[in-house]
């Protein structure tokens, strides 16, 4: 029996050369509020992506003046806000994101879904899993049609969100 990785090798990162697309992005149906025990996640579509930015989330401190102390305010945590995150030139085999796009657009405001967004090796290895938390698309941008152009499906896909969870590499 192997013995068990420690934390140091569980968290270690793989920094073997990444190469275009290899950020896999997954979604999944996600409701408003709390979900009942036993209720799963629908999985929705998956696809790749060559750029992802706005994986960033900003705690604003609340600063308290304290009468008398004439050295320094208390520092404080305050609100964490999270950044738009951007995927680029994408590729999926379905119309679903364009869809949930549409439905959101339309008024279906509480259709939000559970993105993870896996970045992978050379070996085709996870190496770092991010989750956005009721993310929901805020703008949809198609790669430009051009007969002699090599664009992908999908130009930008923004999604804001509300929650940035790093998630344990399944597989050690």
């Amino acid at each position: 029996m192997a013995d068990p990785l420690s934390r140091e090798q569980q968290e270690r990162l793989d920094f073997a050369p990444l190469h275009v697309f290899r950020f896999h992005v997954s979604f999944r149906k996600q409701a408003l509020g709390h979900r009942p025990a036993g209720d799963t996640e629908v999985p929705i579509c998956q696809g790749a992506f060559s750029e992802c930015t706005g994986l960033e989330a900003t705690m604003e401190p609340k600063v308290i003046k304290a009468g008398g102390s004439n050295y320094g305010a208390a520092q404080r945590a305050g609100p964490v806000t999270f950044a738009t995150v951007v995927l680029k030139r994408g590729m999926t085999k379905t119309r679903d994101l364009w869809n949930w796009f549409g439905m959101v657009g339309g008024g279906a405001y509480a259709y939000r879904l559970m993105v993870e967004i896996e970045m992978r090796n050379a070996r085709d290895e996870a190496v770092v899993r991010w989750a956005l938390r009721r993310a929901m698309p805020v703008k949809f941008k198609a790669a430009d049609l051009n007969a002699k152009g090599s664009e992908v499906g999908i130009e930008e896909l923004h999604l804001a969100h509300e929650g940035l969870v790093l998630l344990p590499v399944s597989g050690g």
